[in-house]
């Protein structure tokens, strides 16, 4: 992978402003009578998906949907793909490159709170618990504009000069233990068959201004990776600490210990790193002093070429403080998310398209953010582009907007007119006709 400085931060900031105001120019006549046909069945497809949420690898549904719809259009459909995951082929009427697009299907195990007339009901199992279930992170929309950018495109197949792959994939929320997650699989399982795609594009739901897209270059989120300590002390009785080894005191040592790596031991502009403890267990009675104690966590990073020494540190920040109590420590690193890096290069051409399809106020710039998103691995096997698109309603700014995970995450449908078209300018710059 090449090498992305993190001070491709300030050069997005300065990308916001052009040197010129440029208006939207919008799509051909005809293309612009399909979007305007399309949109209310992109917003019907949408509100059905989220009052029927289904959980990673269990897209049942939403897969069936889906192929559906795509073989309505006269594509060649693939289903199966990783279990649930659906690939469309969209041959054009003239020769040309291959590009890809994709979407996520899978929704969390979260229990709606808002008063939509659609919201979700559904309920499920996750790691053994009844839960409820919820597009809390706009995966509905990314399916239905990405179903809504397919009929657009296949009614304009024989102007098209190249072919378009439409990537529904499952299971981006994370992988099941020991699996792999959905970009992952798709990759193992060859989801591109016989075509190589030059390029591959997404996007994303974000609580930012509706009607705006977000592209950053180089690093945009985050690596992100689950921490596992064992602390094994020696049980005692709680009057008698000094007759064994606490490792609930050994614990806390450690948590306070590995702050100290973001904030002391990485490079905060070049390498800005997040370490998380966010389950601790320990003991069965208020008087004993445990024999082991377990931690979970998340480690998120942005440069990719700071990922082993990041956590060489971790390991020998718990093993080390461990020791010096008389404790010893176990620490397992499990793979997640690799970091989704935009190549600047491949980022400015899609920004000048989106630009050209939106007018440029609406092409915004930003700051790389620490969730995740496994579209970084369709990265790493090829040139992909992933942005943002925003979904607060008018009005509402970022700081009061709920975030994605939540139960009252909300997203202005109107928005989605927005992502539609991004998504369909980054396309149509590759294959034509241009906008």
């Amino acid at each position: 992978m090449k090498r992305f400085v993190i001070g491709a931060i300030a050069a997005s900031v300065l990308l916001a402003a052009p040197a010129q105001a440029q208006t939207a120019q919008g799509f051909s006549p005809e293309i612009e009578a399909s979007i305007a046909q399309t949109l209310p069945r992109m917003i019907t497809w949408r509100r059905d998906l989220h009052q029927n949420p289904e959980l990673s690898y269990e897209e049942v549904r939403t897969a069936r949907v889906v192929a559906a719809h795509l073989r309505s259009l006269r594509m060649e459909v693939r289903t199966g793909i990783a279990q649930t995951g659906v690939v469309g082929i969209l041959r054009g009427g003239r020769p040309g490159p291959v590009i890809a697009l994709r979407a996520d299907m899978d929704a969390l195990p979260v229990t709606e709170e808002g008063d939509l007339p659609f919201r979700s009901r559904a309920r499920g199992t996750y790691n053994g618990q009844d839960v409820g279930i919820m597009h809390a992170c706009g995966h509905d929309t990314h399916v239905a504009i990405l179903m809504a950018a397919a009929s657009v495109l296949a009614a304009r197949r024989e102007e098209l000069a190249g072919t378009i792959i439409f990537v529904f994939q499952p299971s981006e929320e994370g992988a099941p233990p020991g699996g792999l997650g959905g970009a992952r699989r798709m990759l193992a399982e060859n989801v591109f068959g016989d075509l190589e795609p030059e390029a591959i594009f997404g996007l994303h739901a974000w609580p930012t201004e509706s009607g705006t897209i977000m592209m950053i270059p180089g690093p945009m989120m985050a690596g992100s990776d689950r921490l596992d300590i064992t602390v094994t002390g020696s049980q005692t009785h709680g009057a008698q600490p000094h007759a064994g080894i606490d490792p609930i005191v050994v614990s806390a040592q450690i948590i306070n210990a590995l702050q100290t790596i973001p904030s002391r031991q990485m490079n905060a502009v070049s390498s800005p790193v997040i370490v998380t403890v966010g389950m601790i267990q320990g003991g069965v009675r208020y008087n004993i002093i445990p024999q082991t104690v377990q931690m979970q966590g998340t480690v998120r990073y942005l440069n990719p070429e700071t990922r082993e020494d990041l956590y060489n540190r971790i390991r020998r920040t718990v093993t080390e403080v461990a020791a010096a109590s008389g404790a010893t420590a176990e620490v397992t690193i499990t793979e997640n998310a690799i970091p989704t890096v935009n190549p600047p290069e491949h980022l400015e051409r899609a920004r000048a398209a989106a630009a050209r399809a939106l007018g440029a106020d609406a092409v915004r710039s930003g700051y790389p953010v620490m969730p995740a998103e496994d579209f970084a691995y369709f990265q790493r096997e090829l040139p992909g582009v992933f942005f943002f698109y925003g979904v607060n309603p008018p009005g509402v700014s970022q700081a009061d907007a709920a975030p994605n995970h939540n139960p009252r995450f909300f997203v202005h449908e109107p928005a989605m007119e927005t992502g539609l078209r991004a998504m369909l300018a980054v396309a149509l710059d590759r294959v034509g006709p241009q906008p």
